[in-house]
């Protein structure tokens, strides 16, 4: 085990919206292998441009300690791995630990006596300690927690977000010995300026990591529900939660279309884990039922909207403003809005979809779906506001007479 920070090497394995923030800036101050299976992501990164745009290219250059790679042996030098792969849920909305399973195969190879390995991937309590470690023991022959070493601490990435960056949201941290989770926290404290939480153990830290989406979900949901509830009233929700939100401790929350890597996706590796120890939690169930339908029931209110403005389904063709899983961000990770044009789709409404800042060619690989990134508004008799782009919203508030805009989310209220 290394007793100080000063001879560390760091190999961050994965190199996405999380793995690189996090790479550039262990970067500034610590030798850092970035490295990734995607030999394009690698090339793209060598020559100074990351197309997340999660960091600049003026921030790629100012971290002088960091190298790239797609080769396994490389990461040998290293003598503590951080593992930022995705955690992604299969077709029956189980958790899928393959990419996991995968990474922590390819340290067994490579890990040494005294090194530690770090998860940032978010999991359920115990995944770490009962899928990831016994992997990397068979791999590499070694003992956990005698030979090589472990930490959790889940990754805080808000994509798209320009004021919270890695270094400003507070980490929490975690080891699988006190010594290493002292030392896997002074780590993180050399970077984050924030500060650090340190956990007790390594389940608190994931259980930590899990709740805070599922709130998350259950929130929206909630809010989701009201939505449906206020539209058959007759009543602005907007207007609603501006009301009840001068109150100090009211949440403002707005209805959406809940998708992205996290809060749609979080949920379910709990609820897999509370289910197979014996409890079914209702509520998170149901919160995930009501965020699931919301795409089917914005396609049925439009298509009701339609009809009581007397436009004609039929000859309607609809501009579907918006792709990606949140405004002002490249990442169509599982996009709700995808569910959203099927279930339009599907009620025989012609609809494109519009958004300047989804890549066509990544859209139509992951969805089999065409996106056109600029348009003419005369070309389309309605509009539905998906995501809030910027200029999205810019356009919908110059909209020509006669023209209908859908907001469910009261954007240009």
């Amino acid at each position: 085990m290394h007793d100080s920070l000063t001879d560390l090497k760091i190999g961050i394995i994965g190199l996405g919206y999380v793995g690189l923030p996090l790479a550039v800036e262990f970067g500034k101050k610590f030798p850092v292998l970035g490295f990734d299976i995607n030999q394009g992501r690698i090339a793209q990164l060598q020559s100074g441009h990351d197309s997340t745009l999660e960091v600049s290219d003026e921030e790629l250059k100012e971290s002088p300690h960091l190298n790239y790679s797609c080769t396994v042996s490389d990461l040998e030098s290293c003598n503590v791995y951080i593992v930022t792969v995705p955690t992604p849920i299969d077709e029956h909305k189980q958790p899928d630990l393959t990419p996991l399973i995968k990474a922590s195969e390819m340290l067994g190879k490579v890990v040494k006596k005294g090194d530690i390995i770090i998860y940032e991937s978010t999991v359920y309590p115990g995944a770490t300690e009962e899928e990831c470690l016994p992997v990397v023991e068979r791999v590499s022959g070694l003992k956990f927690n005698q030979d090589f070493f472990a930490g959790y601490s889940p990754e805080r990435i808000n994509p798209g977000d320009k004021e919270r960056r890695v270094t400003n949201i507070l980490k929490v941290t975690s080891g699988s010995t006190p010594e290493i989770a002292e030392k896997v926290d002074q780590l993180y404290k050399s970077i984050i300026i924030a500060g650090t939480h340190k956990a007790s153990s390594i389940k608190v830290a994931e259980a930590s990591k899990v709740i805070e989406n599922v709130q998350r979900d259950v929130n929206i949901a909630l809010v989701n529900e009201l939505h449906q509830i206020f539209e058959k009233l007759g009543i602005n929700t907007k207007e609603v939660i501006e009301a009840a939100g001068t109150k100090w401790n009211f949440m403002k929350l707005q209805p959406g279309l809940v998708g992205g890597h996290c809060i749609g996706v979080d949920p379910y590796y709990l609820l897999h884990k509370s289910q197979t120890s014996g409890y079914v939690p209702d509520l998170m169930r149901k919160a995930r039922e009501i965020n699931d339908f919301m795409p089917t029931y914005i396609a049925q209110d439009f298509l009701k909207k339609l009809i009581k403005k007397k436009i004609n389904p039929v000859d309607c063709k609809v501009a579907l403003l918006g792709f990606t899983f949140k405004e002002n961000c490249p990442d169509i990770r599982n996009t709700k809005v995808y569910d959203l044009y099927l279930a339009l789709t599907d009620l025989s409404l012609s609809v494109e979809i519009i958004d300047p800042w989804a890549d066509s060619e990544d859209v139509y690989k992951e969805y089999e779906v065409n996106i056109l990134e600029t348009f003419n508004v005369n070309e389309y008799d309605s509009f539905i506001l998906a995501v809030g782009h910027s200029e999205l919203i810019d356009i919908c508030l110059k909209l020509p007479d006669g023209k209908y805009l859908y907001d469910f989310k009261g954007l240009t209220l």
